[in-house]
């Protein structure tokens, strides 16, 4: 599986990178950075040993050397790239959200099926054995009655925001937001195991630019709710419960993570602690297992995962509409 990568900011830096050096079924071939990050694109292909940067994308496309692509770059930007890479045929690892809108989760996905490629959201709790582990043990717990996940987080980069400074994570204009950026992944927690839920609302924190800093995603079930915690102007431990008339599931730390997770059934008296991923980097149980389906031409199990990225994308929609978060795809 030969690899181009798109984008030299943070979650290509810290994340995809690190990550991708415990995964030899991938070999990072390229590098693309606009011509303005051109300077870091180069200290990273020393660093990581990349052989090709590029600062044309359809050049890159035209390269027969690469077969994916990994959007690492800002959320308004992430349909329109992996779009041009299906039409140019290659296959695509995106970073969550997937898009913008739904429309254009639904349209990448039937491009992707209309040419057989593969297209992945890079959620990476999907991934990893905890996750599995919890899903396998749901009927567990019988009857669930409620559902809260929180990931919130004080960013960095809200000092500034409160200063009038408004980088790309608080920016309406370039699909920014809590919801979008944070609570997203609580959303594919809960979507993931459960479905799309019947009825959705949204209740959030408004910036001076009319952006959600943090929110709450209230979203109705058969039988139960759940909630959907994120901030970016505050924070708290991570954590999610799943709750059922028979016992229940924490997880016990950010739901991005998902290092561990305790289960208690009711009338046992005994917590049960799992801690099943494999490795520190969240990232690489991700990446492994892309590799893993592309080898084993597994599309069943590509297109299974597409469904949960539009159930969220809508879930997500109907919210940030709901409180008046306009994005550029809107208009």
């Amino acid at each position: 599986m030969k690899l181009a990568i798109l984008g030299t900011g943070f979650i290509v830096k810290e994340g995809a990178l690190p990550a991708l050096k415990e995964v030899p079924e991938i070999d990072v071939t390229a590098i693309f950075a606009r011509p303005s990050g051109k300077e870091t694109a180069e200290k990273l292909s020393a660093a990581y040993a990349i052989p090709k940067i590029y600062t044309d994308y359809d050049a890159l496309l035209a390269d027969q050397d690469i077969d994916f692509v990994y959007v690492g770059l800002i959320n308004s930007v992430h349909y329109e790239y992996t779009k041009k890479a299906l039409l140019a045929g290659k296959n695509v690892i995106v970073e969550k959200p997937f898009a913008s809108a739904a429309r254009e989760v639904r349209e990448l996905k039937e491009l992707a099926v209309s040419k057989h490629l593969y297209v992945f959201e890079a959620v990476t709790l999907h991934y990893l054995p905890n996750f599995a582990a919890i899903r396998e043990n749901l009927p567990k717990l019988g009857k669930i009655k409620a559902v809260v996940a929180n990931y919130s987080q004080y960013s960095s980069r809200y000092d500034k925001y409160l200063q009038g400074e408004v980088l790309p994570a608080f920016d309406p204009q370039k699909s920014g937001g809590a919801l979008y950026d944070i609570n997203i992944y609580n959303l594919n927690l809960i979507i993931g195991l459960f479905g799309a839920p019947e009825e959705v609302s949204y209740t959030a924190n408004l910036g001076f630019n009319g952006i959600d800093t943090s929110g709450m995603v209230n979203m109705r079930y058969p039988g139960f709710f759940a909630l959907a915690i994120g901030a970016k102007d505050s924070e708290s431990p991570g954590y999610a419960t799943i709750q059922g008339e028979k016992g229940y599931i924490k997880v016990t730390d950010t739901p991005n993570e998902l290092r561990s997770f305790e289960m208690q059934l009711r009338g046992s008296g005994v917590t049960t602690h799992n801690e099943l991923n494999r490795y520190s980097h969240r990232m690489v149980h991700e990446f492994q297992e892309f590799a893993k389906i592309f080898k084993a031409k597994d599309y069943e199990r590509m297109t299974r995962g597409l469904e949960v990225s539009v159930a969220v994308l809508e879930t997500a929609e109907k919210a940030r509409k709901q409180v008046g978060i306009v994005f550029p795809c809107d208009e």
